[in-house]
């Protein structure tokens, strides 16, 4: 699969071209990778659902941003250029570039905030225009996962928190994370990244204000940068709670979120049912309803953390 999603995507359209196959457009503001090709598994899984086989009877062109958001809208104009029958949206980011890019394209998007407040659609049951798909709310999660790490490691009274100010939403996550952070009495450090020299730059900052623990907002351009992250969590001694279990895969400590595989497969669902002819502004929006707290156990042996059994017991995944 990480083949499939990585494959050069123009010959493919050509392809689709010539048989007539329709195309769907895959705008990301990711990079082709092991951890993309697993989400673009379950979005051809819920193709598959609705009979959708690539290569068959659909084809599909990936446009990856690479982390640099500012490359979404050029990417969503090539793909109405190209005239694709279905564009699917995977982030906030990337929904607002193809919705910005057409208003007669069907959209199908997977967005961390709330799809009526970003105006991707004027109400959850009945969307109203061209758009439509999965919004996470991951806003509403921010404080779930401070929580979470409060209870892994009670001590603590510094927190740092990991943003990317290019997301559209990032300020609101911020937000929320200062409420919860307030109410538990926490001391916040926020770092604002969006290059591999801010990481590293944020991570010695945080070190040097005497951060005790950390917490990755939900955010593309970080998903990516996974291994990066959880070694300089692990190099100063963090324990940090992320989005995904493919972090805690990696070797995070731990992570709490809607689960992302689950939500690509609803996208391929819809996506699907467009192309059998329904129409986005009669396709509700949907909330996610499946949520997985992963833990690793060998990283937290490592920190010197005894990991409560009330929350080993409440894990979806534990990695020992």
């Amino acid at each position: 699969m990480a083949g499939l999603a990585a494959a050069a995507a123009f010959p493919l359209a050509a392809r689709a071209q010539q048989t007539g196959l329709p195309v769907v457009g895959v705008l990301s503001p990711q990079s082709a990778g092991p951890m993309t090709a697993s989400r673009m598994a379950g979005l051809l899984q819920g193709l598959s659902e609705l009979q959708y086989v690539v290569g068959q009877n659909v084809a599909i062109e990936y446009r990856w941003a690479e982390g640099h958001y500012d490359r979404l809208p050029a990417l969503a104009d090539d793909l109405v250029r190209r005239k694709v029958a279905v564009i699917a949206a995977p982030t906030q980011d990337a929904a607002l570039a193809a919705k910005a890019a057409t208003a007669t394209i069907p959209i199908v998007f997977n967005i961390g905030g709330d799809a009526v407040e970003s105006g991707l659609v004027a109400s959850m049951n009945r969307p109203g225009g061209n758009a439509t798909g999965v919004s996470m709310f991951t806003n509403e999660l921010e404080a779930k996962r401070l929580g979470l790490l409060r209870e892994m490691v009670p001590g603590f009274k510094t927190i740092g928190v990991l943003a990317n100010p290019n997301k559209s939403s990032a300020e609101s996550q911020l937000r929320e994370v200062q409420t919860a952070a307030g109410s538990l009495g926490l001391q916040l450090h926020v770092s604002r990244m969006s290059s591999d020299p801010e990481i590293d730059a944020a991570f010695e900052s945080l070190a040097k204000a005497g951060v005790q623990a950390l917490l990755a907002t939900a955010d593309p351009f970080l998903a990516g940068r996974r291994d990066k992250l959880v070694a300089l969590a692990s190099k100063y001694n963090m324990p940090a709670i992320w989005e995904w279990p493919d972090f805690v895969e990696g070797g995070g400590l731990m992570s709490y979120g809607t689960s992302i595989v689950t939500n690509y497969r609803q996208v391929g669902v819809y996506t699907g049912r467009v192309l059998k002819g329904e129409k986005p502004a009669e396709l509700p929006v949907m909330r996610p309803v499946q949520f997985e707290l992963a833990i690793n156990l060998k990283t937290a042996k490592t920190l010197g953390i005894e990991v409560p059994a009330t929350l080993i017991a409440r894990a979806d995944q534990v990695i020992e």
